[in-house]
């Protein structure tokens, strides 16, 4: 079994967190040694990041870093569907041709842009239209992983996702490292009532 790790790598400074260390001295008749404590301040957007369906107060069902069921995302089968795309959008049809049928696991991973790094190209220059969106949800996906989601033009991509109860996962790195068409995916974070958009872990487990 081959493990990738998908994780962003967070940056610090601007835009990335900001740590603040604290030293504490701790001693005792037989020990004296100095913690080292951090103070972390952090956007909600850093590194990937899974986006509940409350990211949009229109669409919140109620599920949140602190009460999602960590089994959900534990090892879970996900479809992976690889295309090699620069410009314009992704329709459902290109994506079942991709994949050679319909997705029927839980979780799907999009890797549209191939090797490449979304930073290196156009902001939002490729994107997944209205019809690959209606086939995704008529996949029963519940957990799209992809390097593409919105349109310049702002055309509701989380939007109907969230209504149709996905749960999304942004920003994923190394995708191009998946070649089985089946995986299994773990993302993890902190459970942190009340928060539906929070930085994660994402790892992918798929065979040699």
């Amino acid at each position: 079994m081959h493990i990738a790790d998908l994780t962003r790598r967070w940056r610090g400074g601007k835009d990335g967190f900001e740590a603040a260390v604290s030293e504490v001295p701790l001693e005792s008749a037989s020990t004296r040694y100095t913690g080292v404590i951090y103070r972390i301040a952090e956007s909600s957007m850093l590194g990937t990041y899974i986006d509940f369906p409350g990211h949009i107060r229109e669409t919140d069902n109620g599920v949140d870093a602190g009460n999602f069921p960590v089994r959900e995302l534990y090892r879970a089968p996900a479809s992976v569907i690889r295309l090699d795309r620069d410009h314009g959008p992704v329709s459902g049809a290109e994506l079942e041709a991709a994949f050679g049928g319909k997705v029927h696991t839980p979780v799907l991973v999009i890797n549209a842009l191939g090797a490449r790094d979304e930073t290196e190209l156009p902001f939002r220059i490729v994107y997944l239209d209205h019809s690959a969106l209606d086939w995704i949800i008529a996949c029963g996906v519940r957990y799209l992983i992809s390097d593409v989601y919105e349109s310049q033009a702002l055309h509701g991509v989380f939007l109907k996702l969230f209504q149709a109860g996905v749960t999304t996962i942004c920003c994923p790195a190394n995708l191009a490292a998946l070649h089985c068409g089946e995986v299994k995916i773990t993302c993890l974070f902190l459970p942190l009532a009340g928060v539906t958009q929070i930085p994660c872990r994402l790892i992918a487990e798929q065979e040699e």
